[in-house]
C-alpha cells in the first residue's frame, strides 16, 4: 500500500510532467524508484478514468490523427525470436493520438503497435466520443480508411495528407528529420473542407509530448520497461495537458475550450 504524503506524491508527479527521468525524481524528492513507479501507475488509472469520464460528448469541426513512436523494454530490430514469442509487448509501441486543432485538446489516445487492431480499437473510441461530423485528417497508414469507414460511416467527411521527404543519408550525426519536398492531399470519403485537412496541429502536440514525457524522448535511456507504466505516464500527461496546462493559442485550457469541463483543474485535486 502507497503511504506517501500528499505532498511528496505531488513533487513526484510534478517531476514526472516536467520531463524528469525516474531515477532524476528519486534524486530529487528522495522516493525510492519502485515507490514513483507505483505513484505513476496509481496516478495514470486515476487520470484514464478520469478523462473517460470528461471527455465524452466533445464537439468540434476538426480532428487531426497521429501515430508517435517510441518502444518498450528494447528496439523493434532488437528483440530475439523468443522475446517477440514470449513478450509481445516489448518492441515498437506507438501512441495514437487524437486532437482538436482549433481548442488543441488530445480527444483520446491509444497505446499499441502499429497495427489494424490498435487502430481499429482507437477510432472506435474516438468515434464514441464526439458528437456530430466532424472533419477528419490523418496520415497514409492504410489502417485508417476502413476503421473510419466503419466507425464514423462511409459518407465521413476524410482526407489523408502523405508528405514526401528529400533522400538524405541517415548518417552519423544527423538528428533532425530529412526536408519536406511535397505533401499531397487525397480526399477519401465525403467533402472535406480543404481549409481544414492538415495534420500540423497533432505533429506539434507530438514535439510537446516528446519534450515533457521523458519515456519519449529521444536519444536517452529514459524508455518504459513495462507496458503499464508507458500508459500510465501517458494518461497522466494527457489528462494533465487538457487540464491543467493553459495553452498559449488558446488562452484557457484545452478541455475548457473544447467544452469538457467549466474550471481549471489543479495536480493538488488530483493528489487528493
Amino acid at each position: 500500500m502507497n503511504v506517501l504524503k500528499p505532498h511528496k506524491k505531488l513533487a513526484v508527479i510534478s517531476a514526472l510532467l516536467e520531463g524528469c527521468s525516474v531515477r532524476a525524481t528519486s534524486r530529487m524528492t528522495g522516493v525510492h524508484k519502485t515507490t514513483i513507479l507505483k505513484v505513476l501507475v496509481e496516478m495514470g488509472d486515476k487520470c484514464e478514468n478520469l478523462m473517460n469520464e470528461s471527455m465524452k460528448g466533445v464537439t468540434c469541426q476538426a480532428i487531426e490523427l497521429d501515430e508517435i513512436w517510441g518502444f518498450i523494454g528494447k528496439k523493434q530490430r532488437h528483440l530475439s525470436d523468443e522475446e517477440k514469442l514470449t513478450s509481445p509487448a516489448f518492441g515498437d509501441a506507438y501512441t495514437f493520438v487524437g486532437l482538436d486543432p482549433d481548442s488543441k485538446a488530445v480527444i483520446t489516445f491509444a497505446l499499441g503497435k502499429r497495427d489494424h487492431t490498435t487502430t481499429w480499437s482507437f477510432i472506435k473510441d474516438l468515434s464514441e466520443r464526439v458528437t456530430g461530423e466532424p472533419q477528419i485528417s490523418t496520415d497514409g497508414f492504410v489502417h485508417y480508411i476502413p476503421a473510419i469507414q466503419e466507425h464514423f460511416g462511409p459518407a465521413a467527411h476524410y482526407a489523408q495528407v502523405v508528405k514526401s521527404y528529400e533522400p538524405e543519408p541517415a548518417g552519423r550525426g544527423r538528428y533532425s528529420p530529412p526536408k519536406v519536398t511535397s505533401q499531397q492531399i487525397t480526399r477519401i470519403s465525403g467533402s472535406p473542407k480543404k481549409s481544414k485537412i492538415g495534420t500540423a496541429y497533432v505533429e506539434r502536440n507530438n514535439w510537446t509530448l516528446r519534450t515533457n514525457l521523458r519515456r519519449l524522448t529521444r536519444l536517452s535511456n529514459g524508455f518504459s520497461r513495462k507496458f503499464a507504466n508507458l500508459k500510465a505516464a501517458l494518461s497522466l500527461w494527457f489528462w494533465y495537458y487538457n487540464f491543467c496546462r493553459i495553452h498559449g493559442s488558446t488562452k484557457t485550457t484545452p478541455a475548457m475550450a473544447i467544452g469538457a469541463t467549466t474550471r481549471l483543474w489543479n495536480l493538488e485535486e488530483l493528489v487528493a
